[in-house]
């Protein structure tokens, strides 16, 4: 069985059995191989570095705030796709903290990655940093989270592989996205709130 699906041509044999003339064929399912796929954050790592310019600021000389988030939208969908190798769609907004006005003629970085990867979902974090000219230091202005789904040519979801965090920081935010999902899917109204586990377990 060969399975190319946006992800790299791999060749599943299937197991055989014959009994009494008939030949009965296991294939492994779909599922079964993305589930055995895993990558890290750092493999869907991706850097947008860009300038600020006068068409994208406000009448007080400072980046709109429309502009980064849709530059950290294509730095998010470029990380989503890296990881799950397929088509991606923007699920939702989940995070965003102007903490620092970005001036006219800054350098901007969004620097963005899987944080967690679930069924056909991925979150992926962001961090926004801006460069002073003279030093060159950089300084962090923004943080952001974007939920992804993956999806095939028809549209409809399909599974991502298993993200491994490696660093402290990379499990931590694994380890708190559960609680975000959690958190979001009962302010939706999609799960009952005695069932958001993680959540309960902050206030026991």
């Amino acid at each position: 069985m060969v399975v190319s699906s946006g992800y790299e041509r791999l060749r599943f044999p299937c197991i055989s059995e014959k009994t009494f003339q008939l030949s009965i064929e296991y294939c492994v399912p779909l599922q079964k191989i993305v589930a055995m796929i895993s990558r890290t954050p750092a493999e869907s790592r991706t850097v947008i570095t860009d300038l600020v310019l006068p068409s994208e600021t406000n009448p007080i000389g400072n980046m709109f705030g429309g502009e980064l988030l849709a530059r950290m939208d294509r730095a998010a969908s470029i990380a989503a796709r890296r990881h799950s190798r397929r088509i991606v769609v923007t699920a939702s907004v989940n995070h965003v903290a102007f903490n620092k006005m970005i001036p006219l003629g800054s350098v901007v970085t969004v620097e963005a990655h899987v944080s967690r990867a679930f069924k056909s979902s991925m979150e992926v974090y962001m961090d926004v940093w801006i460069e002073d000219r003279e030093s060159g230091l950089r300084s962090k202005a923004n943080e952001a989270i974007y939920t992804f789904v993956a999806v095939n040519e028809m549209g409809n979801p399909v599974p991502v592989p298993e993200l491994i965090p490696e660093t402290p920081q990379e499990k931590a935010r694994f380890e708190a996205a559960l609680r975000r999902k959690q958190l979001s899917l009962v302010l939706a109204g999609k799960m009952q709130a005695k069932d958001a586990t993680e959540l309960k377990a902050l206030f026991e």
